[in-house]
C-alpha cells in the first residue's frame, strides 16, 4: 500500500501534460477552480461534483468535550465543517485500488 500524497504542483503538472496549456495558465485554473469551490462552500451552497463526490457545509451544536491531557471538562463551541461523500463511481475506484 502506498502513502504518498498527491500535491498541487502535481496537479498542475498533470494538467499542463493532459491539457496542453502552460504551467501558469494549469496553476491559474487549479487555483480558480479551487477558489470557487471554497467560496461557495462558504456561502453554505452544496458543492456536487459528479463521478467524484459532494461537499457539504454542516453546522455542529455546542457540546460538552474534556481535555484529553487533564481530563477537565470544557465546552466545544459551534462550528460549521465540511464533509465529504464519495460517489459510487469514486468509491468503486478506490476499492479496486
Amino acid at each position: 500500500m502506498s502513502n504518498q500524497t498527491l500535491t498541487r504542483a502535481e496537479v498542475t503538472d498533470a494538467i499542463v501534460r493532459e491539457v496542453g496549456v502552460t504551467r501558469q495558465e494549469s496553476s491559474d485554473l487549479l487555483d480558480r477552480t479551487l477558489d470557487l469551490i471554497g467560496s461557495a462552500l462558504e456561502h453554505e451552497d452544496e458543492v456536487k461534483l459528479s463521478r467524484f463526490g459532494n461537499f457539504v457545509v454542516r453546522s455542529k451544536s455546542a457540546r460538552e468535550g474534556r481535555n484529553p491531557k487533564t481530563g477537565e471538562e470544557a465546552v466545544i463551541a459551534p462550528r460549521r465543517v465540511v464533509t465529504f461523500r464519495p460517489s459510487p463511481m469514486l468509491k468503486s475506484h478506490v476499492d479496486k485500488g
